[in-house]
């Protein structure tokens, strides 16, 4: 019995995180860039708000973590402010509503702290972000 719950928690309970990475690419790419050093360009910054923005930019770094080009798939507050150009006050309650809604954890390392997408919401923000950006609200997945 141990191992059939094994087994279906194997099958039906396990992310496959480089699936859900591969299986959104063309998604990713119409809102993000990325550069060589792991830093994240959300493409669409002034379309969306900054917590869709905050968002973006952390999808962007699970994929610049998967392509080898940073070592960590979080980001600290510093970077947000200084990669979306977002003041202190701003981000804050940003960061601290999109914690509440469960679409980013929080993780305390060094006496720092540092943002990671959680992975569930990684699909619906990038087809919420698409729609809201293409005016028609059709998927341009090309």
């Amino acid at each position: 019995m141990v191992a059939n719950l094994k087994q279906k928690i194997i099958e039906e309970m396990t992310v496959d995180y480089a699936n859900a990475l591969e299986k959104n690419f063309n998604l990713a790419k119409q809102l993000t860039r990325i550069t060589k050093d792991g830093k994240v360009d959300v493409i669409v910054k002034d379309k969306l708000t900054g917590k869709e923005n905050i968002l973006l930019y952390l999808i962007g770094k699970l994929y610049a973590k998967e392509a080898e080009l940073t070592a960590m798939n979080d980001v600290g507050n510093q970077e947000l402010m200084d990669e979306l150009g977002v003041p202190k006050g701003s981000l804050f309650p940003w960061l601290k509503d999109l914690r509440e809604e469960n679409k980013i954890n929080q993780i305390t390392r060094g006496g720092y702290t540092y943002h990671a997408i959680a992975l569930n919401v990684l699909e619906k923000t990038l087809k919420e972000a698409i729609k809201k950006v293409n005016k028609e609200g059709k998927e341009d997945v090309s």
